[in-house]
């Protein structure tokens, strides 16, 4: 006694041909998009996870808007000056904070576009955590929306200064620049303030609790 053979329509091989199309098409999306997900370390993870302790409970950097090139990480220091110093490279949109035995702490910024930016040799006059933001007069005049916030606009996320400011002084005056923080992850690696050299939260609340009233900074235009 002999087994039936079936043998499949043509009608029926051309829609299983098709399924299999199918999936191994769905097989190769599903692998691309694995394959285009940035994937990050533990480490970054963890450096630019929440914060809930702050103040204002600060959320988790979203690294897919954040060029791994502006990450914080450890580097040979390029700038010659001497330890505890800060380094503004305002051309690779790097700011140095210069270590013992040739190492720098390598934070990404974003700086001030074409005609507010800022240059040359200062200190830190002043440190302020949650800092109160006051538009100068002359943003106040360029933007008449800031002159709401005339007399200081309240700590918070949304403040401009974030959550942290260092005040850059000039032989003992206050330039009116800063470092402070933004949540605004994608303008890191930009030229997009009004001239001070912003960094994400994390690296502020980082720098500022390593850096004392009076640390030397270097701005290079």
């Amino acid at each position: 006694m002999t087994a039936d053979v079936l043998v499949p329509s043509r009608r029926s091989f051309l829609a299983g041909a098709a399924s299999l199309a199918a999936l191994s098409l769905a097989g190769c999306a599903t692998q691309r998009m694995r394959i285009e997900t940035p994937q990050f370390s533990d480490y970054y993870l963890a450096m630019y996870g929440p914060l809930p302790d702050e103040q204002f409970p600060v959320p988790a950097i979203d690294l897919t808007q954040l060029n791994p090139t502006m990450f914080r990480t450890e580097v040979a220091d390029p700038t010659g000056e001497r330890p505890g110093t800060i380094v503004v490279n305002t051309s690779e949109r790097h700011l140095y904070l210069v270590q013992e035995g040739g190492q720098a702490i390598r934070y990404g910024v974003g700086i001030g576009r074409e005609g507010f930016a800022w240059s040359g040799t200062a200190a830190v006059g002043r440190k302020a955590v949650w800092p109160t933001w006051t538009p100068p007069i002359e943003m106040q005049q360029r933007q008449p929306e800031t002159q709401e916030w005339a007399h200081g606009m309240p700590p918070g996320l949304t403040n401009p200064l974030g959550a942290r400011a260092m005040y850059i002084y000039q032989n003992g005056r206050d330039t009116l620049y800063r470092l402070h923080g933004t949540l605004e992850t994608s303008t890191i690696g930009t030229a997009v303030s009004s001239g001070c050299v912003r960094l994400l939260f994390h690296d502020i609340i980082d720098l500022y609790g390593r850096c004392p009233v009076g640390t030397p900074i270097v701005v290079n235009a």
